[in-house]
C-alpha cells in the first residue's frame, strides 16, 4: 500500500516537510523538536483537510433531520424490503442527499492520513533518519511492544484512551441515536475507537504521537463544527 505511487509520493512530500520543520524547531525546543514537528505537520494536515470535516457534519445533520421518516417507513413496511428500500430512497431524495451522507467527506480524507500514517511508522524508504530521532528521552522508533518502557507510552495510552471514551460518548453514541438501522451491530463496532491504544502498544512512538495528536484533534473539530455548522 505505501509502494502506490500517490501515497509514496505524498509520503515523500510529507517527509520532506517533517525534516524542514523539525530543523526550524530544534533551536526553541532542542530534543524535543522532531516530537513536535510530528505533532504540527499533524494538526496541519488536520486544518488542510477541515473542509471535508464541514462537508462530513452537514451531511450527518441532513441525515439526522431524514431519520425519523427513515425509521417510520422502516416499521410501516418491515415484511416488504422492496417497498421499503423504494419509499426510504424516496426520502432521500426529496431531501437532496444519499444514503452515504456524510461518509464520502470522511473517506475522501483516508489516503492523506494513510500517507501520514505511513510516515510515522517507517513504512516508506528514507524515513529511518526520522524515527532516530529522539523526544523526551525516547528514539521515535521505539516501541511499548518492543521492550522500551517509559513514562511517555503511559500518557499516550491514557490520552488515547480518554480521546476514545470522549469520542464514543459524545460523538458516536449520540450519531447512532438519529441512525435507525442496526443499533445493535453500531453499538458494537463503537468501541473500536479503543483500537487506537491497541495499536499505540505496538506501533513506534512517532506514529503514536501522530496517534494522539489526530484523534484528539478528531473530538474537539467535530464537537466545535456540530455547534457551529447549520442544520
Amino acid at each position: 500500500m505505501y509502494t502506490f505511487g500517490p501515497i509514496s509520493a505524498a509520503i515523500d512530500v510529507l517527509a520532506t516537510i517533517l525534516a524542514a520543520m523539525t530543523e526550524l524547531l530544534t533551536p526553541f525546543v532542542g530534543a524535543l523538536a522532531a516530537g513536535m514537528a510530528v505533532i504540527t505537520l499533524t494538526i496541519a494536515v488536520r486544518v488542510l483537510l477541515l473542509p471535508l470535516g464541514v462537508a462530513q457534519v452537514r451531511a450527518e445533520k441532513q441525515r439526522a433531520r431524514i431519520a425519523p421518516r427513515l425509521a417510520a417507513i422502516g416499521r410501516k413496511h418491515e415484511s416488504d424490503p422492496e417497498r421499503m428500500v423504494a419509499e426510504q430512497r424516496k426520502v432521500y431524495e426529496e431531501a437532496g442527499i444519499g444514503p452515504l451522507a456524510g461518509c464520502l467527506p470522511g473517506i475522501a480524507q483516508v489516503p492523506l492520513m494513510i500517507a501520514l500514517y505511513g510516515l510515522f511508522i517507517g513504512a516508506a524508504p528514507g524515513t529511518e533518519a526520522l524515527l532516530a530521532h529522539t523526544f523526551v528521552g525516547v528514539e521515535l522508533g521505539a516501541s511499548l511492544a518492543g521492550g522500551v518502557f517509559a513514562p511517555v507510552f503511559s500518557v499516550m495510552l491514557v490520552v488515547l484512551a480518554v480521546v476514545a471514551w470522549a469520542t464514543r460518548r459524545y460523538v458516536i453514541l449520540p450519531t447512532m441515536r438519529t441512525t435507525p438501522e442496526q443499533p445493535s451491530m453500531l453499538g458494537a463496532l463503537s468501541y473500536l475507537q479503543f483500537g487506537t491504544v491497541v495499536v499505540a502498544i505496538f506501533v513506534p512512538l512517532a506514529a503514536g504521537l501522530y496517534l494522539c495528536a489526530s484523534t484528539t484533534w478528531a473530538l474537539g473539530e467535530k464537537l466545535i463544527l456540530r455547534r457551529i455548522v447549520p442544520d
